[in-house]
Protein backbone atom coordinates (compact mmCIF):
# COMPACT_ATOMS: atom_id res chain seq x y z
CA UNK A 1 0.00 0.00 0.00
CA UNK A 2 1.66 3.46 -0.90
CA UNK A 3 0.02 6.77 -0.41
CA UNK A 4 0.02 9.79 -2.19
CA UNK A 5 -0.39 13.37 -2.46
CA UNK A 6 0.11 17.15 -1.29
CA UNK A 7 -2.20 20.31 0.07
CA UNK A 8 -1.81 22.14 -3.17
CA UNK A 9 -5.13 23.28 -4.74
CA UNK A 10 -5.54 23.98 -8.90
CA UNK A 11 -7.88 26.34 -9.75
CA UNK A 12 -9.30 27.29 -13.22
CA UNK A 13 -9.57 31.40 -14.15
CA UNK A 14 -13.02 30.75 -15.38
CA UNK A 15 -16.56 29.59 -13.93
CA UNK A 16 -17.45 29.57 -10.07
CA UNK A 17 -14.52 28.13 -7.68
CA UNK A 18 -15.04 27.15 -3.99
CA UNK A 19 -12.41 26.25 -1.76
CA UNK A 20 -9.93 27.06 -4.48
CA UNK A 21 -11.87 24.35 -6.65
CA UNK A 22 -12.97 25.05 -10.10
CA UNK A 23 -16.36 24.57 -11.20
CA UNK A 24 -17.57 24.26 -14.41
CA UNK A 25 -20.69 24.02 -16.51
CA UNK A 26 -22.99 24.03 -13.21
CA UNK A 27 -26.38 24.64 -15.65
CA UNK A 28 -26.30 21.62 -16.97
CA UNK A 29 -28.36 18.78 -16.17
CA UNK A 30 -26.35 15.66 -14.80
CA UNK A 31 -27.73 13.08 -17.40
CA UNK A 32 -30.73 12.61 -19.43
CA UNK A 33 -33.82 12.46 -16.88
CA UNK A 34 -32.07 13.40 -14.27
CA UNK A 35 -34.10 16.47 -13.52
CA UNK A 36 -31.14 17.52 -11.42
CA UNK A 37 -28.17 20.02 -12.67
CA UNK A 38 -24.99 19.98 -11.58
CA UNK A 39 -25.15 23.11 -9.25
CA UNK A 40 -27.28 21.38 -7.57
CA UNK A 41 -25.29 18.25 -6.79
CA UNK A 42 -22.49 20.65 -6.07
CA UNK A 43 -24.57 22.69 -3.53
CA UNK A 44 -26.18 19.25 -1.99
CA UNK A 45 -22.24 17.91 -1.72
CA UNK A 46 -21.29 21.29 -0.60
CA UNK A 47 -23.74 21.57 2.25
CA UNK A 48 -23.47 17.55 3.68
CA UNK A 49 -19.88 17.60 3.61
CA UNK A 50 -19.66 17.62 7.41
CA UNK A 51 -21.82 14.62 7.44
CA UNK A 52 -20.39 12.78 4.64
CA UNK A 53 -16.74 13.50 5.03
CA UNK A 54 -16.76 11.54 7.98
CA UNK A 55 -18.35 8.26 6.39
CA UNK A 56 -15.54 8.53 3.58
CA UNK A 57 -12.07 10.30 5.00
CA UNK A 58 -9.67 7.15 4.91
CA UNK A 59 -11.31 4.85 2.94
CA UNK A 60 -10.15 3.77 -0.84
CA UNK A 61 -13.00 5.44 -2.42
CA UNK A 62 -14.94 4.17 -6.41
CA UNK A 63 -17.43 6.43 -7.16
CA UNK A 64 -20.03 6.38 -10.11
CA UNK A 65 -20.03 8.97 -12.85
CA UNK A 66 -22.32 10.19 -15.58
CA UNK A 67 -20.60 12.52 -17.87
CA UNK A 68 -22.20 13.50 -20.65
CA UNK A 69 -23.28 11.80 -23.70
CA UNK A 70 -22.26 8.49 -21.61
CA UNK A 71 -23.57 5.72 -19.36
CA UNK A 72 -23.32 6.19 -15.78
CA UNK A 73 -20.04 3.96 -15.14
CA UNK A 74 -17.56 3.22 -11.92
CA UNK A 75 -14.67 4.50 -11.33
CA UNK A 76 -12.19 2.95 -9.17
CA UNK A 77 -8.63 4.17 -10.51
CA UNK A 78 -8.09 7.95 -10.25
CA UNK A 79 -7.75 9.61 -13.88
CA UNK A 80 -4.07 11.14 -14.84
CA UNK A 81 -5.43 14.28 -14.60
CA UNK A 82 -6.08 13.93 -10.59
CA UNK A 83 -4.85 16.80 -8.90
CA UNK A 84 -2.24 16.63 -6.32
CA UNK A 85 -4.69 17.63 -3.40
CA UNK A 86 -6.36 14.44 -3.30
CA UNK A 87 -4.64 12.12 -1.62
CA UNK A 88 -4.45 8.61 -2.86
CA UNK A 89 -3.53 5.45 -1.67
CA UNK A 90 -2.68 1.70 -4.06
CA UNK A 91 -3.54 -1.43 -3.34
CA UNK A 92 -2.65 -4.55 -5.90
CA UNK A 93 -5.80 -5.75 -7.90
CA UNK A 94 -5.44 -9.59 -8.53
CA UNK A 95 -8.37 -9.85 -10.76
CA UNK A 96 -6.64 -6.99 -13.44
CA UNK A 97 -3.31 -7.95 -12.54
CA UNK A 98 -2.01 -3.53 -11.99
CA UNK A 99 -1.90 -1.15 -9.45
CA UNK A 100 -5.21 0.79 -8.76
CA UNK A 101 -4.56 3.97 -7.48
CA UNK A 102 -7.80 5.05 -5.00
CA UNK A 103 -9.11 8.71 -3.66
CA UNK A 104 -9.07 9.37 -0.42
CA UNK A 105 -12.07 12.03 -0.16
CA UNK A 106 -11.00 13.05 3.31
CA UNK A 107 -11.69 17.02 2.72
CA UNK A 108 -14.21 19.35 1.38
CA UNK A 109 -11.82 20.49 -1.93
CA UNK A 110 -11.59 16.71 -3.17
CA UNK A 111 -15.39 16.21 -2.29
CA UNK A 112 -15.77 19.84 -4.59
CA UNK A 113 -13.59 18.13 -7.31
CA UNK A 114 -15.46 14.92 -6.99
CA UNK A 115 -18.46 16.63 -7.83
CA UNK A 116 -17.02 18.59 -10.38
CA UNK A 117 -16.04 15.50 -11.94
CA UNK A 118 -19.76 14.71 -12.08
CA UNK A 119 -19.27 11.78 -9.54
CA UNK A 120 -22.75 11.28 -8.18
CA UNK A 121 -22.43 7.85 -6.10
CA UNK A 122 -19.58 7.49 -3.57
CA UNK A 123 -18.88 4.20 -2.90
CA UNK A 124 -15.75 3.60 0.26
CA UNK A 125 -14.74 0.49 1.41
CA UNK A 126 -15.77 -0.88 4.98
CA UNK A 127 -12.17 -0.53 5.75
CA UNK A 128 -9.77 2.40 6.57
CA UNK A 129 -6.95 2.49 3.84
CA UNK A 130 -4.29 2.20 7.14
CA UNK A 131 -6.54 -0.62 8.91
CA UNK A 132 -7.50 -3.04 6.30
CA UNK A 133 -7.23 -5.62 8.25
CA UNK A 134 -9.71 -4.20 11.09
CA UNK A 135 -13.35 -4.42 10.06
CA UNK A 136 -15.37 -2.04 11.85
CA UNK A 137 -18.97 -2.84 10.67
CA UNK A 138 -21.09 -5.99 9.98
CA UNK A 139 -23.04 -5.18 6.89
CA UNK A 140 -26.68 -7.01 5.72
CA UNK A 141 -27.95 -5.08 2.17
CA UNK A 142 -31.37 -6.41 1.40
CA UNK A 143 -32.29 -6.43 -1.89
CA UNK A 144 -35.81 -6.93 -3.13
CA UNK A 145 -37.37 -8.48 -6.10
CA UNK A 146 -37.95 -6.17 -9.21
CA UNK A 147 -42.03 -5.84 -8.78
CA UNK A 148 -41.81 -5.46 -5.33
CA UNK A 149 -42.55 -2.79 -2.79
CA UNK A 150 -40.90 -1.16 -0.27
CA UNK A 151 -42.98 -2.89 2.13
CA UNK A 152 -41.19 -6.58 1.10
CA UNK A 153 -37.45 -4.74 2.29
CA UNK A 154 -39.30 -3.33 5.53
CA UNK A 155 -40.53 -6.78 6.77
CA UNK A 156 -36.95 -8.03 6.05
CA UNK A 157 -35.31 -5.19 7.78
CA UNK A 158 -37.14 -6.63 10.92
CA UNK A 159 -36.59 -9.86 10.40
CA UNK A 160 -32.74 -8.62 10.41
CA UNK A 161 -33.25 -6.80 13.44
CA UNK A 162 -35.26 -9.82 14.96
CA UNK A 163 -32.15 -11.88 14.67
CA UNK A 164 -29.48 -9.51 15.51
CA UNK A 165 -31.56 -9.65 19.01
CA UNK A 166 -31.42 -13.12 19.28
CA UNK A 167 -27.94 -13.48 19.60
CA UNK A 168 -27.38 -9.80 21.40
CA UNK A 169 -26.47 -7.30 18.77
CA UNK A 170 -27.96 -4.15 17.32
CA UNK A 171 -27.81 -2.31 14.38
CA UNK A 172 -29.04 0.61 12.51
CA UNK A 173 -31.06 1.26 9.32
CA UNK A 174 -30.53 3.31 6.09
CA UNK A 175 -32.27 3.63 2.70
CA UNK A 176 -30.04 2.54 0.01
CA UNK A 177 -31.28 5.56 -2.14
CA UNK A 178 -32.16 3.02 -4.30
CA UNK A 179 -35.00 -0.17 -3.15
CA UNK A 180 -33.41 -1.56 -0.77
CA UNK A 181 -31.45 -1.20 3.21
CA UNK A 182 -28.19 -1.28 4.56
CA UNK A 183 -28.03 -2.56 8.40
CA UNK A 184 -24.87 -2.18 9.73
CA UNK A 185 -23.68 -3.43 12.84
CA UNK A 186 -20.60 -1.15 14.57
CA UNK A 187 -17.76 -3.67 15.58
CA UNK A 188 -15.47 -3.65 18.30
CA UNK A 189 -11.54 -4.29 17.14
CA UNK A 190 -11.02 -7.97 17.04
CA UNK A 191 -12.41 -9.94 14.71
CA UNK A 192 -10.76 -10.77 11.03
CA UNK A 193 -12.45 -10.32 8.13
CA UNK A 194 -13.49 -14.04 7.78
CA UNK A 195 -15.06 -14.04 11.30
CA UNK A 196 -17.52 -11.27 10.09
CA UNK A 197 -18.09 -12.60 6.25
CA UNK A 198 -18.90 -16.09 8.50
CA UNK A 199 -20.92 -14.03 11.34
CA UNK A 200 -22.88 -12.11 8.10
CA UNK A 201 -23.65 -15.31 6.82
CA UNK A 202 -25.34 -16.84 9.97
CA UNK A 203 -27.21 -13.91 10.42
CA UNK A 204 -28.50 -14.33 6.80
CA UNK A 205 -29.38 -17.77 7.61
CA UNK A 206 -30.92 -16.67 10.53
CA UNK A 207 -33.13 -14.86 8.63
CA UNK A 208 -34.01 -16.95 6.10
CA UNK A 209 -35.53 -19.27 9.17
CA UNK A 210 -37.80 -17.01 10.69
CA UNK A 211 -39.68 -16.32 7.44
CA UNK A 212 -38.68 -18.05 4.70
CA UNK A 213 -42.13 -16.93 2.39
CA UNK A 214 -40.52 -13.00 3.03
CA UNK A 215 -36.88 -13.23 2.91
CA UNK A 216 -33.98 -15.80 0.97
CA UNK A 217 -30.34 -16.49 0.72
CA UNK A 218 -30.55 -17.66 -2.15
CA UNK A 219 -27.51 -16.23 -4.64
CA UNK A 220 -28.74 -17.19 -7.88
CA UNK A 221 -31.28 -14.52 -8.90
CA UNK A 222 -33.94 -16.98 -10.48
CA UNK A 223 -33.96 -19.10 -7.28
CA UNK A 224 -35.26 -16.21 -5.22
CA UNK A 225 -39.30 -16.85 -6.28
CA UNK A 226 -39.84 -13.06 -5.47
CA UNK A 227 -38.63 -12.68 -2.25
CA UNK A 228 -36.42 -10.13 -0.66
CA UNK A 229 -31.97 -11.13 -1.11
CA UNK A 230 -30.63 -11.00 1.88
CA UNK A 231 -27.11 -10.69 0.67
CA UNK A 232 -24.43 -11.89 3.15
CA UNK A 233 -21.34 -10.79 1.16
CA UNK A 234 -20.65 -7.19 2.36
CA UNK A 235 -17.09 -8.33 4.06
CA UNK A 236 -13.71 -8.00 3.40
CA UNK A 237 -12.69 -5.44 0.87
CA UNK A 238 -16.53 -5.13 -0.17
CA UNK A 239 -18.05 -1.30 -0.70
CA UNK A 240 -21.70 0.03 -0.19
CA UNK A 241 -23.06 3.41 -1.10
CA UNK A 242 -21.90 5.66 1.68
CA UNK A 243 -24.92 7.12 4.29
CA UNK A 244 -25.40 10.66 2.04
CA UNK A 245 -24.43 9.63 -1.24
CA UNK A 246 -27.13 10.66 -4.19
CA UNK A 247 -27.55 7.54 -6.54
CA UNK A 248 -27.72 8.07 -10.14
CA UNK A 249 -31.57 7.86 -10.55
CA UNK A 250 -34.24 10.19 -11.53
CA UNK A 251 -34.72 13.24 -9.33
CA UNK A 252 -31.07 11.91 -7.48
CA UNK A 253 -32.86 9.77 -4.30
CA UNK A 254 -30.22 9.67 -1.38
CA UNK A 255 -28.89 6.98 1.05
CA UNK A 256 -30.26 8.33 4.39
CA UNK A 257 -30.44 7.05 7.58
CA UNK A 258 -33.69 6.01 9.49
CA UNK A 259 -34.57 5.18 13.01
CA UNK A 260 -36.18 1.46 13.57
CA UNK A 261 -39.64 3.10 13.71
CA UNK A 262 -39.48 5.47 10.80
CA UNK A 263 -38.39 2.66 8.21
CA UNK A 264 -42.13 1.65 8.32
CA UNK A 265 -43.56 5.14 6.22
CA UNK A 266 -40.49 6.11 4.79
CA UNK A 267 -40.53 6.88 0.97
CA UNK A 268 -37.33 6.77 0.45
CA UNK A 269 -37.89 7.94 -3.57
CA UNK A 270 -38.95 11.04 -1.58
CA UNK A 271 -35.18 11.85 -0.30
CA UNK A 272 -33.28 13.57 -2.81
CA UNK A 273 -30.60 16.13 -3.09
CA UNK A 274 -33.25 18.60 -2.43
CA UNK A 275 -35.27 17.18 0.47
CA UNK A 276 -32.17 15.36 2.68
CA UNK A 277 -30.41 18.61 3.87
CA UNK A 278 -33.16 19.48 5.83
CA UNK A 279 -34.21 16.24 7.20
CA UNK A 280 -34.15 15.00 10.37
CA UNK A 281 -31.02 12.73 10.75
CA UNK A 282 -31.06 9.95 13.86
CA UNK A 283 -27.34 9.77 13.18
CA UNK A 284 -26.57 13.11 13.85
CA UNK A 285 -25.68 12.47 17.46
CA UNK A 286 -23.20 9.62 18.35
CA UNK A 287 -25.28 8.40 21.35
CA UNK A 288 -28.17 7.53 18.96
CA UNK A 289 -26.15 4.82 17.14
CA UNK A 290 -25.15 1.73 18.89
CA UNK A 291 -21.86 1.14 20.60
CA UNK A 292 -19.36 -1.08 19.21
CA UNK A 293 -20.20 -4.98 19.57
CA UNK A 294 -17.92 -8.21 19.84
CA UNK A 295 -19.18 -10.83 17.71
CA UNK A 296 -20.68 -13.61 19.50
CA UNK A 297 -18.28 -16.38 19.13
CA UNK A 298 -21.40 -18.93 18.49
CA UNK A 299 -22.16 -17.20 15.51
CA UNK A 300 -18.89 -17.29 14.39
CA UNK A 301 -18.50 -20.69 14.71
CA UNK A 302 -21.68 -21.26 13.06
CA UNK A 303 -20.93 -19.04 9.69
CA UNK A 304 -17.77 -20.99 9.35
CA UNK A 305 -20.30 -24.28 8.16
CA UNK A 306 -22.23 -22.42 5.63
CA UNK A 307 -20.88 -21.98 2.15
CA UNK A 308 -19.89 -18.47 0.60
CA UNK A 309 -22.55 -17.56 -1.69
CA UNK A 310 -20.94 -16.43 -4.20
CA UNK A 311 -18.44 -20.09 -4.50
CA UNK A 312 -21.56 -22.03 -4.24
CA UNK A 313 -23.89 -19.94 -7.02
CA UNK A 314 -20.61 -20.88 -8.86
CA UNK A 315 -20.46 -24.82 -8.43
CA UNK A 316 -24.57 -24.72 -9.07
CA UNK A 317 -24.14 -22.62 -12.07
CA UNK A 318 -21.68 -25.04 -13.83
CA UNK A 319 -23.68 -28.33 -12.11
CA UNK A 320 -26.95 -26.81 -14.11
CA UNK A 321 -25.07 -25.90 -17.27
CA UNK A 322 -23.46 -29.60 -17.35
CA UNK A 323 -26.96 -30.80 -17.05
CA UNK A 324 -28.69 -28.88 -19.69
CA UNK A 325 -26.17 -29.58 -22.14
CA UNK A 326 -26.67 -34.06 -21.20
CA UNK A 327 -30.09 -32.72 -22.00
CA UNK A 328 -29.19 -31.54 -25.35
CA UNK A 329 -27.67 -34.15 -25.98
CA UNK A 330 -29.96 -36.20 -25.37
Amino acid sequence: MAATGSRGRGSDSTGEERDGVALTNLDQELFTGAGVTKRELVDYLDAMAPRLLPALAGRPLSVVRALRGQKPFMQKNVPKYTPDFVRTVSFWAESSHREVAYALCDDRPTLLWFANQRAIEYHPTLTRADAMGMPEHLVLDLDPPEDAGFDAVVAAAHLVRRALDDVGLAGVVKTTGSKGVHILVPLAPGPTHEDVAGATRALAVRTERLDPTVATTAFIRADRDGKVFVDPTRAGGSTIAAVYSPRVRPGLPVSFPVTWDELDTVVPSEITVRTAPDRPDPWSDATSRPAAQALPEELVAEGRTIPVARVQAMHEGKRRKRAAEKTDEG
